[in-house]
């Protein structure tokens, strides 16, 4: 029986890379699918992995209606067995309806990824709407790490090396380096924190800045020391 997963988790966890390996098992089998992305930081029709996997896909839009994506390929013969889509949390709510009932009268497997909260800890609303349909909602096992060392739970919107609470829900950006800092004062990008530091608004780039360099240990060493004598 043909079912609806939703694949949830943080950046880092590896959603995309589990989306083409699981597009590569289907179809090493002789199953026909389908795979759909929207916004991937890679640019338009592209899922891409952090690892450095990529493959051409079809770009989803606020037109495109997955119902009839379906029958117009099995119009034209293809039997379309499954459709894999990535960064599924920016389909809109009536996609998702759209691809239960594909599933549901269509008989056709829907495997979706994507994150469930924005840099506000807010629900997406395609993420919401995949929890409330799907048959199984499975939380990816790859654990991405806060900068602390922690578990990471939460997206972070990074500008600067600070982290900001405010603006749209969709701009589309890639991971820091290991500082987390963006290169520009203006580049947005992401990183994944735990509750805990997400709550507190405390970035890797903000943690080091607070955190007394080698220096300043040495330096109240040093001063311990003199005090002692």
């Amino acid at each position: 029986m043909a079912e609806l997963v939703f694949f949830s988790g943080t950046m880092d966890c590896g959603k995309s890379t589990l989306a083409l390996q699981m597009h590569h098992n289907h179809a090493a089998r002789g199953r026909d699918g389908v795979l759909f992305t929207r916004h991937d930081r890679a640019g338009t029709a592209t899922i891409s992995s952090r690892l450095g996997l990529t493959k051409q896909a079809h770009e989803v839009d606020d037109a495109t209606d997955f119902w009839h994506e379906v029958i117009a390929r099995r119009t034209h013969g293809r039997p379309v067995d499954y459709l894999i889509g990535d960064e599924a949390q920016f389909y809109t709510a009536a996609q998702v309806e759209q691809l239960a009932r594909v599933v549901d009268e269509l008989g056709v497997d829907v495997y979706a990824f994507g994150i469930s909260t924005d840099f506000r800890a807010r629900l997406f609303p395609g993420a919401q709407r995949f929890v409330e349909l799907a048959d199984r909602v499975d939380v990816l096992q790859v654990r991405a790490l806060c900068w602390c060392g922690a578990r990471a739970t939460h997206n972070a919107r990074v500008v600067g090396g600070r982290m900001v609470v405010e603006g749209a829900q969709v701009v589309v950006g890639d991971v820091g380096g290991a500082d987390g800092t963006a290169e520009a004062a203006d580049e947005v990008q992401y990183e994944v924190l735990c509750r805990r530091h997400h709550m507190r608004r405390m970035t890797a780039a903000t943690a080091r800045a607070a955190a007394p360099s080698p220096q300043t240990l040495r330096a109240a060493l040093l001063g311990a020391e003199a005090v002692e004598v």
